[in-house]
């Protein structure tokens, strides 16, 4: 073979080693690339599409009775959780034992896919006064359930949202966002233990020792409560708005709102939950 034959055939097997290695060169970073595309953390949705979409799950709880006027009185704000039929909501949102309750009825309002809402009967499960919560099953069709997260995982500073019914009927039955910090997590304060505040409530408070709340930068009002604290990316349930701070009367709520309100950590939904389940 001449000298020049032997340049030529160098040149083209060092093309093809050059060329060889920008295809391995080029599949090493297309098998990177599709690699970290697999890592990368799931997607979160937009406030507005979360709104959207736990907005079904959202309930209005009051009482019905043939002989009140108007029959539907409304008592707060609750929520679809488990299996679709049942609710969670705050336990002072119910009726007391000492309210005359011959023909009534406790109750909720379910919005259905039509978007009218549709009155069911509930069974009460299970009521956790410590902490201000109590479990429900209503009757007929489910409806959308949100899921609800360990709360231990929530952290002070973080974004979140609450949804619900504020002022009551007054603005309508069409739930309520409301945007908020948790800005801080503390042991619930309790009432100071005399005669005058002693009562039952306080006495399972003591025994039961303190538990940390959520307190938000958000304002609450009359209607909230038993509404759900929710993540504003994946609609998960993060607490339940029990309370607001009022600085003067009950009526300063509305006309001088303090902007801090209360609630309860969802992990104490969960137990109630767990063990209403079980009956």
């Amino acid at each position: 073979m001449s000298k020049g034959g032997r340049l030529k055939m160098t040149a083209d097997l060092s093309q093809a080693g050059r060329a060889s290695r920008s295809r391995r060169a080029l599949l090493v970073t297309l098998t990177v690339m599709l690699t970290s595309a697999a890592w990368l953390p799931p997607a979160h949705a937009d406030l507005p599409d979360t709104v959207a979409n736990i907005k079904p799950s959202i309930l209005v709880v009051g009482t019905y009775r043939n002989t009140d006027s108007p029959r539907f009185r409304m008592r707060g704000t609750g929520f679809v959780v488990g299996d679709g039929n049942l609710a969670i909501t705050n336990a002072h949102v119910l009726p007391e034992a000492t309210e005359n309750m011959e023909g009534m009825s406790i109750v909720v309002q379910v919005r259905r896919p039509s978007g009218e809402l549709s009155m069911r009967q509930v069974t009460l499960l299970e009521v956790d006064r410590v902490h201000d919560l109590a479990l429900m099953r209503f009757e007929g069709a489910s409806a959308p359930a949100m899921r609800v997260r360990n709360s231990d995982t929530v952290r002070e500073g973080q974004a979140v949202a609450f949804m619900g019914f504020p002022i009551g009927g007054a603005l309508g039955f069409s739930p309520v966002t409301h945007r908020a910090l948790i800005s801080s997590i503390a042991p619930a304060a309790l009432p100071t233990p005399n005669a005058r505040t002693l009562n039952a409530a306080t006495i399972r408070s003591v025994r039961a020792g303190p538990f940390n709340i959520f307190q938000l930068d958000g304002t609450a009002y009359p209607g909230n409560s038993g509404g759900p604290l929710f993540d504003p990316d994946t609609g998960e349930v993060l607490g339940v708005v029990n309370m607001v701070f009022i600085k003067g009367s009950r009526e300063s709520a509305l006309s001088q709102p303090s902007g801090i309100s209360y609630a309860i950590p969802s992990k104490f939904v969960a137990d109630i939950l767990e063990h209403g389940q079980r009956k």
